[in-house]
């Protein structure tokens, strides 16, 4: 398994630091280039390798971790997905204004998927702020919850799998339509919950 990140803001630099501690080879990549990328990529060990936005476009498991109206340039011009698992951490919001964008009755993931073609997209990673995320996943004498969504059953379960790995809880909360109405910030009941399974 490969996994690429487009995106090194604040979640996908917490992404790529609980996998590299997992020992999981990944491409981080960001609009202005790897150069920029390399303290970061040293910073994590070397599990972790600066590549451009197409290397890690590449990889079997993509995370998208960008600011919601820069999500369409990041995405551009990239090739057909081809059934790849594509992780939606995207909230539909952004700093300094917290004004949510109008998305016409859909989910933030649906909107997502319309961006990425031929992608199987399951929305995960994007409840818990960035330093929850890194935190130990052990807490209070359980595992940290990590709520997923997904239309495709085999993706949610490669996800869940990943989860389990990374030392966190998984909780399906089954299709787009449905899970991801409950994990988006804002409007979902929650992303402001942190949440730890016992026993």
């Amino acid at each position: 398994m490969t996994i690429g990140i487009i995106g090194a803001g604040a979640i996908g630099s917490a992404v790529a630091e609980i996998l590299s501690r997992a020992d999981i080879d990944v491409i981080v990549s960001n609009s202005r280039g790897p150069d920029t990328l390399a303290d970061l990529a040293r910073r994590l060990g070397s599990h972790v390798r600066a590549g451009t936005r197409e290397q890690a476009a590449a990889q079997d498991i993509v995370f998208v971790a960008v600011n919601w109206s820069k999500i369409p340039r990041a995405l551009a011009g990239l090739p057909d997905w081809n059934g790849r698992i594509v992780i939606d951490t995207n909230n539909s919001i952004e700093a300094p204004s917290f004004q949510p964008f109008e998305l016409h009755g859909k989910t933030s993931s649906e909107v997502f998927a319309d961006l990425v073609p031929g992608a199987r997209v399951v929305k995960a990673f994007g409840h818990l702020t960035p330093d929850l995320l890194t935190a130990a996943p052990a807490a209070r004498g359980g595992r940290r919850v990590l709520f997923l969504s997904g239309d495709d059953p085999e993706a949610r379960r490669t996800v869940q799998a990943l989860i389990h790995r990374l030392g966190f809880f998984s909780l399906d909360l089954g299709p787009l339509a449905v899970g991801s109405r409950l994990l988006q910030f804002p409007g979902g009941p929650l992303p402001s919950h942190h949440l730890v399974k016992i026993g």
